[in-house]
């Protein structure tokens, strides 16, 4: 999901008083490095699953989205910059054997979903430093509703299907649930215009150099996020 803790009051009182403030293109450097993390652990996960170690791949799939999520929240609310890798590092398990299984049912579907990504990326980044979209108070408050919103309705099928119950709709592959996985995805990527405007602020404002790391996980929580969303939304253009 987005990162709305990534608002006002997460820099509140915050400014620069010695040493150096966080600039963008050092907060990009922080995503590339967490990128690579990803990318390695999804990899090594990726691999297990190739090699038919099926029950390790399984635990560190979901061992990475259980301890991910918890190390999320800590970063959120702490503000620990020291965990932010690791958090990068479970993010990549998850990924990993998220990834190998849709491989597996759709093969050829994992390149598409990392080109979805990136256009994805792109074209946010082109559409915010135009100013096609700007981000006003109004556009974070409807982005902010929405995903959480959506993190409510996913929360609920996740519980749901412990008891045999799943929210109508979300993970079928017709016309509606397309549909409904585009406005997901829309929702989504527009949370990247979020994050690039938190990295451009908190350089005018002179944060401190930390906060590059905190803009760098907000910027790379979003962007977890549009994989897995185009991921499922290529799954239901396949089995259409």
């Amino acid at each position: 999901m987005s990162n709305p803790i990534l608002n006002e009051k997460f820099v509140q009182n915050e400014r620069v008083l010695e040493g150096y403030p966080m600039t963008v293109k050092g907060t990009l450097n922080i995503t590339a490095f967490l990128t690579l993390i990803v990318v390695i652990s999804a990899a090594f996960v990726w691999s297990r699953y190739a090699l038919g170690y099926t029950d390790i791949a399984n635990m560190l799939t979901w061992g990475g989205l259980i301890v991910g999520f918890v190390l999320g929240l800590i970063i959120a609310f702490t503000k620990n910059k020291y965990i932010v890798p690791l958090y990068a590092a479970c993010e990549g398990l998850m990924l990993g054997g998220i990834s190998s299984i849709f491989e597996s049912q759709f093969p050829g579907i994992v390149v598409q979903a990392v080109a979805g990504t990136f256009a994805a990326v792109f074209s946010t980044l082109l559409l915010y430093k135009l100013n096609i979209i700007r981000c006003t108070d109004k556009f974070r408050s409807v982005i902010f509703i929405s995903t959480v919103s959506i993190a409510l309705v996913y929360l609920i099928d996740f519980i749901g299907h412990f008891f045999g119950y799943s929210v109508p709709l979300i993970n079928e592959a017709s016309t509606l649930g397309i549909g409904i996985s585009l406005i997901v995805v829309a929702i989504a990527s527009l949370n990247l215009i979020i994050d690039f405007d938190f990295i451009e602020r908190g350089e005018k404002m002179l944060l401190p150099k930390d906060y590059e790391w905190y803009g760098a996980f907000g910027l790379l929580v979003t962007i977890v996020w549009v994989y897995i969303e185009i991921l499922k939304l290529l799954a239901k253009l396949n089995r259409k």
